[in-house]
């Protein structure tokens, strides 16, 4: 059995277990792979020691840690949908199995745009402070704690939070 059947055999019997890719394999299609088959993180073996402690902590509360540069290769293979017209009225909108209101998938949008919160605030007309606050609601809902995490669900390549 090689690491994907693993990872895919632990998720499907055993899903409380968070597992993190550890491996010298610096390929797009086997990092996608993995982490579709439930992986909560992927590493390369010359990961710093802190950055591997905190992926672990971090799996281990059940949520997701990507390094920006991973983050950046899984969105180079996702492709970009058009969004609907906006509607005046404020609908939660489905992303996965979780809902979001209107203005919180255009904050992560934004973010998914790689759009830092001041931006975010200055495009959509609101505080920094309302932008923190619906980050904090994207994050408690999606039951992650980074963007990184956030952006990934929303375009469907991580595990829907259960």
């Amino acid at each position: 059995m090689d690491g994907l059947e693993a990872i895919t055999h632990i998720r499907s019997r055993w899903p409380q277990i968070a597992v993190v890719i550890l491996t010298t394999y610096n390929e797009d299609d086997l990092m996608l792979r993995g982490l579709r088959a439930g992986a909560c993180g992927y590493l390369l073996k010359d990961t710093d020691r802190e950055t591997l402690f905190q992926a672990i902590r971090t799996a281990a509360r059940g949520a997701m840690l990507l390094q920006p540069e991973i983050m950046a290769r899984i969105l180079a293979h996702t492709p970009i949908t058009p969004q609907p017209a906006r509607d005046a009225s404020p609908q939660p909108v489905p992303i996965t199995n979780i809902e979001l209101t209107e203005r919180e998938r255009e904050v992560l949008q934004a973010v998914a745009r790689g759009e830092r919160s001041k931006e975010i605030a200055a495009h959509l007309g609101i505080s920094l402070r309302t932008v923190g606050a619906h980050l904090t609601s994207i994050y408690t809902k999606l039951q992650v704690d980074s963007r990184a995490s956030a952006v990934a669900i929303k375009h469907g390549l991580l595990p829907d939070p259960k």
